[in-house]
């Protein structure tokens, strides 16, 4: 069998990451991932439960001479973000990730890396196998839809978990300590539609070449949303001529900045240079308001020809239409306690006209709950007073920060030995588990490491080699530092 990262070091890491990136794991196809972390540790020797969320707890007792010091959890999250280029014929359910290696970075070609977060789950699985590792007792849990709303830590049993400190591996810029992130939820809004049959002029509009991202990393980076984009590029229309959609679908994920959305429209023949123009004008504004960031934005016009077909009503449309221009879209808050921090957004990650509806789905996040909720309560209102309903679930607790921490403190002073080096203690938008789980476990010390990442959530995701070989070196000082 034929290993890409063969010869990379730590070599039992990337031995298990790569063994990793060979099994489908995106968010809900999470069985086999969790049956090879239940292999592995059968072939270790170490107790291991499995449940029924594909949830893995493995537990090592401690080295000799750490037998009296605190159980220490390392945890991560088994499933990744399935995004690819829309060229690509790369199927999710069945496919092994194509790797490469490339100036000190690894990636997948056209696809999602799942660094995050297959190397928090390669690094414990190489620290429960090494027998010649100093630390106290480890109960390594790998969690599964972390990426969708974390319903496998929300259904994770931990009656069993003794740990008095907890490691999440899941953050993705070395020499930062997260202390503190946001909660988070996702909103379902449902608009009915009527049709109608229509003859006309069909064209196909389509929004690429847009960078995407991570819905709470990136969403202070402003870059563009497709399914915004297609909302002003819909509303532009309707200021010029009259028209009919037929088809209307942007994204695959909510918690990603969407890369890519289309339309098919039914219009007069007569008026197809207005379509044209009207698309060229608009793709001449967003090149200049997203020259920084997206700079690659294309609109494409494609003329179908004349057809026969279903599109949604004229009071339909200017419901839709209005819905992606008025709602809520991007930072709402900014933090007031640390600077620079973003408090409050959401991102519109999913829309699709359907036979009967159009929908569409945010992921909220705010590490405030009330502002979290007012967020909610807007998207709910709105969409209710056009006539369509709303449903939130996957509802996740911020984590806040703990004025007083030994682990922190600890893994401080290990970076400090190391590197001679200060670690930066910080807050984030994004979402990791450590909330829930410490609802779960009260009176746990957490905090979130991990290796420099980068475009996580998009095909451009990459891994760094080093960074992970630095990080694995100061998670294995830190356990042997934690003792007594």
């Amino acid at each position: 069998m034929d290993y890409r990262l063969a010869g990379l070091e730590p070599a039992r890491v990337f031995h298990f990451f790569e063994e990793i990136c060979r099994i489908p794991h995106g968010s809900g196809n999470t069985k086999g991932v969790s049956d090879y972390c239940r292999e592995q540790a059968e072939r270790m020797g170490l107790e291991c439960v499995q449940d029924e969320w594909n949830n893995i707890i493995i537990k090592k007792p401690a080295s000799p001479g750490y037998e009296n010091g605190p159980t220490v959890m390392l945890q991560g999250h088994l499933d990744m973000v399935a995004e690819k280029l829309g060229t690509s014929s790369h199927d999710f359910l069945k496919d092994p990730l194509d790797l490469f290696v490339e100036d000190g970075w690894i990636g997948a070609r056209d696809t999602t890396l799942g660094g995050d977060d297959g190397i928090a789950v390669a690094m414990a699985l190489a620290i429960l196998e090494d027998d010649t590792l100093a630390h106290p007792a480890l109960e390594c849990v790998f969690t599964t839809e972390e990426e969708v709303g974390m319903d496998g830590a929300r259904g994770l049993d931990m009656s069993g978990c003794r740990s008095r400190y907890l490691i999440n591996l899941d953050s993705e810029e070395e020499g930062f300590l997260l202390a503190s992130c946001a909660g988070g939820l996702r909103a379902d809004l449902t608009l009915p539609v009527r049709r109608t049959e229509v003859t006309g002029q069909a064209y196909r509009l389509e929004i690429s070449g847009l960078f995407g991202g991570h819905s709470g990393g990136d969403i202070n980076k402003e870059r563009a949303s497709a399914n915004i984009l297609m909302g002003r590029l819909l509303f532009a229309l309707d200021q010029k001529l009259p028209f009919a959609v037929r088809e209307l679908a942007g994204g695959s994920k909510d918690n990603a900045i969407t890369r890519e959305a289309f339309a098919v429209i039914f219009a007069d023949g007569s008026q197809g240079g207005d379509v044209k123009k009207t698309a060229e004008d608009v793709l001449a504004v967003w090149k200049a308001e997203y020259a920084n960031t997206d700079p690659g934005v294309e609109l494409t016009v494609t003329d179908l020809g004349e057809q026969t077909g279903t599109a949604i009503s004229p009071v339909d449309q200017q419901k839709m239409i209005f819905l992606l221009m008025e709602a809520p879209y991007g930072i709402q808050h900014m933090s007031t306690d640390m600077e620079g921090l973003v408090e409050t957004s959401l991102n519109l990650g999913i829309m699709e006209l359907k036979e009967d509806a159009f929908t569409a789905r945010f992921s909220i996040r705010s590490n405030v709950a009330t502002r979290k909720q007012l967020v909610s309560d807007k998207l709910k209102y709105l969409i209710e007073f056009l006539g369509g309903s709303y449903h939130t679930e996957g509802d996740y607790p911020a984590w806040q920060y703990q004025k007083h921490s030994r682990l922190r403190d600890l893994i401080c002073q290990v970076y400090r030995d190391i590197t001679g080096r200060e670690m930066v203690v910080q807050a984030i938008h994004a979402g990791v588990e450590c909330g829930l789980l410490m609802e779960k476990m009260p009176g746990l010390d957490a905090v979130s490491i991990g290796p420099d990442m980068k475009d996580v959530h998009t095909p451009s995701e990459r891994l760094n080699i080093a960074s992970t070989a630095r990080t694995y070196e100061l998670l294995k000082q830190v356990l042997e530092a934690v003792n007594g």
